[in-house]
């Protein structure tokens, strides 16, 4: 059994998706509340690395999809400063497993690494949106 901390915003329906698939491919999940989890810069860094800086944030965020942010245009700096100033900007979910840490549910090495890739793809297969991270809804 894979052991995975899920950093998830409480009542998010698409991270209740993303359990429910973990724990029925022999995941055990320790989940934890995102929004109210003590971040360093540091600490939160280690789960965005991978990820260009545009990509740390999270697409449906209310202050990203107003245009008030616009994440293409921050460095580094300044938005690793917005996401610990407002978590409810970060990509979800954080992941952080024995095969490394992610945002998102979308890297294909960890989806296949927890034994959800295929899965992941089925639901996108019948998802005529195709948006990142099982977003879809559930097909009729």
């Amino acid at each position: 059994m894979t052991a995975v901390v899920f950093y998830e915003k409480p009542g998010c329906l698409t991270n209740a998706r993303q359990k429910a698939l973990l724990r029925a491919h022999g995941c055990e999940l320790s989940v934890r509340d995102l929004l109210s989890e003590p971040w360093t810069g540091a600490r939160l860094q280690t789960f965005l690395d991978k990820l260009p800086v545009a990509h740390w944030f999270n697409p449906s965020a209310p202050r990203i999809k107003s245009g008030e942010i616009d994440p293409a245009a921050l460095d580094r700096h300044a938005a690793l400063a917005l996401l610990l100033s407002d978590p409810l900007l970060i990509r979800r979910p954080l992941l952080d497993t024995e095969f490394g840490k992610a945002a998102g549910f979308d890297d294909p090495g960890m989806l296949k690494a927890l034994g959800v890739y295929e899965a992941v793809a089925a639901v996108h297969k019948t998802c005529a949106q195709q948006p990142h991270g099982m977003d879809c809804p559930p097909p009729d």
